[in-house]
């Protein structure tokens, strides 16, 4: 029986199409096309690739940067069926070339080698307080002005809640204290106030004019304001050679309005866990804590970002679970699988839990939902039945490395939540993973 040309024209086609699959899911195809076209690396930290093919290959590298299989040399030749050895010496950047028969270009992967950065993993509950960089408005209310007649001076003036006041009349305004003899003043004189006003980030010029009410006997804006905020989270990290700390791991909203408090001053300070009501679902739980010893300020905060709050620490923070520093991974070497958190459910002791890391994104740019995990330590959900408000920030432990901190829960199921990577949190602590960083990672 022969074939017709169309039927060999189909065998031949699934015949190719077999051994494009069965070379598809064989060792080195695979190897090969999980081969990365980018390496980071912290100096002194080794790293194995894995080509598994059956040939040789000749190896180009700067060795003043990275070392190939202990090879101080910038050209060799290598066996690509056993795994490639990087052994990083100095920072900088460099390319490592393998070209079969030293002339068929086979891979080519940037390597970026950065300083060594290592942080003591926090856990810690602290207290929160801070100043914003102006006047936030919350709300608006009405003036009584006559009998029968109410305005809102800021609401005609379009001034929205959410909105910072920067300025009255040119100068820099950051306590409410002072606020009311401003309007009076201009009150009495009939004369309107010109406000700076920062917006979305954009820096707005627009005027008022106080209104007297007759109930109080004083002259009012019709605009409830404030310049701080408190609270408790837990501080990730500690990074003893800077000097600085990142901490919360989400950004702090003003409770009314819910948008970013612009940073003017703050402190961190000691707190302490008096109680946990706990997670239910539909129902996040919180830790209930109190500030102590206010007077002993830990740090400042100078920065307040999607990541979490940022400063200066003044020492090293007490009750640490782990009292030396230890690595930190870059997002691309975290993985699914097992890990832990350090967070404190009584009092001040931090305590080690297990969770699962169920989910990891690639993330290229910064972004807060790094990992999806799962509490899976039966003392924790005893306790707090999942991830609680105030737990956020806690420090993610993998593989003896700090990976990341808790930032969210799931409001339907307490026991899993989002966490982010460390590394955009260090990047917000002013701490720049680059290759080629001067004064061995200056700290901003």
């Amino acid at each position: 029986m022969r074939l017709g040309t169309g039927n060999k024209k189909r065998l031949t086609g699934l015949i190719l199409v077999f051994f494009v699959c069965l070379a598809c899911i064989s060792t080195p195809f695979q190897s090969y096309a999980s081969f990365p076209s980018e390496l980071r690396l912290f100096t002194g930290q080794d790293r194995q690739l894995n080509l598994t093919m059956p040939v040789q290959a000749q190896v180009s590298v700067n060795p003043d940067i990275v070392k190939v299989n202990g090879v101080a040399e910038h050209s060799f030749r290598i066996d690509l069926s056993k795994p490639l050895s990087l052994q990083s010496a100095q920072s900088g950047e460099t390319e490592l070339k393998l070209k079969l028969f030293g002339k068929i270009p086979l891979k080519t992967v940037k390597v970026n080698v950065v300083p060594d950065l290592k942080v003591i993993p926090g856990g810690q509950t602290i207290g929160v307080k801070i100043k914003s960089d102006g006047i936030m408005v919350v709300g608006h209310h009405l003036v009584t002005v006559a009998e029968n007649k109410k305005i809102s001076p800021g609401e005609e003036a379009k001034i929205l809640a959410g909105d910072l006041i920067t300025e009255i009349d040119g100068v820099k305004i950051n306590d409410v204290t002072k606020v009311a003899e401003i309007v009076n003043r201009a009150g009495e004189k009939n004369k309107p106030l010109q406000l700076s006003i920062k917006r979305n980030n954009q820096l707005l010029q627009t005027e008022i004019k106080p209104a007297y009410d007759i109930l109080d006997k004083t002259y009012r804006l019709g605009l409830y304001i404030r310049d701080s905020a408190a609270g408790v989270g837990t501080l990730t990290f500690y990074a003893p050679d800077q000097g600085v700390y990142g901490a919360l791991g989400h950004v702090i909203t003003d409770m009314d309005t819910q948008t970013p408090i612009s940073v003017g001053e703050g402190q961190i300070v000691h707190s302490t866990v008096t109680s946990i009501s706990k997670s239910q679902n539909g129902e996040p739980g919180e830790k209930r804590a109190h500030f102590f010893n206010e007077s002993k300020v830990l740090g400042n905060i100078e920065k307040n970002t999607p990541f979490g709050i940022f400063g200066k620490m003044y020492a090293p923070p007490e009750h640490s679970a782990v009292k030396e520093a230890i690595p930190v991974a870059f997002a691309e070497e975290v993985k699914e699988g097992p890990a832990y958190i350090y967070t404190v459910v009584s009092g001040q002791k931090v305590e080690k839990f297990d969770i699962e890391i169920v989910h990891v994104t690639k993330q290229e740019f910064p972004a807060t939902k790094g990992m999806v995990i799962k509490i899976t330590d039966p003392r924790l959900l005893e306790k707090t039945g999942g991830i609680v408000q105030g737990m956020s920030g806690s420090p993610i432990i993998q593989n003896g490395k700090m990976i990341g901190a808790v930032t969210h829960v799931f409001v339907n199921d307490p026991t899993s939540g989002y966490g982010c990577f460390v590394e955009w949190m260090l990047q917000d602590a002013g701490i720049m993973l680059q290759p080629n960083s001067l004064q061995n990672l200056k700290a901003g």
